[in-house]
């Protein structure tokens, strides 16, 4: 069965078509890559998937329910979560500050919010900053802190928006097993990124976007050997 189902679904900003006629499936649990220039709409999709933007037109169902035009924060309520690719913690506050309110979200109770919070801080490897300033915090560890305001909504599925931008190798390989992880534990995951080894060493399926619209959807080795994919994206070169 069909987790996340996008029917026709299309985003316009005055004369320009972000997305255009977007149709997809997305499993229960599945891995699903996302990829493409420059312009795409690989982001767009994902705050009209998030609800960060109305579409222009079609549909979004998610778990049988339509979840179309959806406030963002209604969205984020059934189990839909997004990152951003530019990271806007509350910088005067504490990390473990950050996370709890997220975690208020689903948990009333403030003390219960804040153990809720400090556990998944833990998780993505923040423990030891967990009373450090926010806005004191390198790149690398801004990306988990992002990750763990998402993790604390305790999202059934994960839009990811470029969360390797900006590291270095060694920063972004345990950031990846941290990513496996969250998937083996039935997070249903989109994964926006151009970073091509991860996309291929993380991704079940793999969908190119090219001016809005699906160019390629498939196994990721089937994929990146399509024609109009390496002309359009990965150059002759990849």
């Amino acid at each position: 069965m069909s987790l996340l189902v996008l029917d026709g679904l299309s985003k316009s900003f005055g004369g320009l078509a972000a997305l255009g006629n977007v149709n997809l499936e997305i499993a229960d649990r599945e891995y699903l890559g996302i990829i493409g220039p420059n312009g795409a709409g690989k982001t767009t999709l994902l705050s009209v998937l998030a609800g960060q933007l109305r579409p222009t037109s079609g549909k979004i169902v998610f778990d049988g329910q339509d979840i179309t035009g959806w406030s963002a924060d209604r969205v984020a309520s059934v189990g839909l979560v997004r990152t951003f690719q530019l990271m806007r913690p509350f910088e005067s506050m504490t990390v473990l500050e950050n996370v709890a309110i997220a975690s208020h979200n689903k948990i009333r109770s403030i003390p219960k919010a804040r153990d809720h919070a400090a556990d998944v801080i833990d998780r993505v490897g923040l423990g030891t900053y967990k009373d450090a300033m926010s806005g004191t915090l390198p790149t690398a560890g801004l990306k988990r802190l992002e990750l763990a305001r998402a993790l604390a909504l305790e999202p059934r599925v994960l839009l990811l928006d470029e969360v390797l931008a900006g590291l270095v190798p060694t920063e972004r390989a345990p950031i990846i097993d941290l990513l496996r992880e969250i998937h083996q534990d039935g997070v249903t995951v989109l994964f926006v990124e151009h970073i091509m080894a991860a996309v291929l060493a993380l991704s079940e399926r793999l969908l190119v976007m090219h001016e809005g619209q699906q160019l390629a959807l498939g196994v990721p080795a089937d994929v990146i050997q399509d024609a109009a994919v390496v002309d359009a994206y990965l150059g002759e070169d990849y």
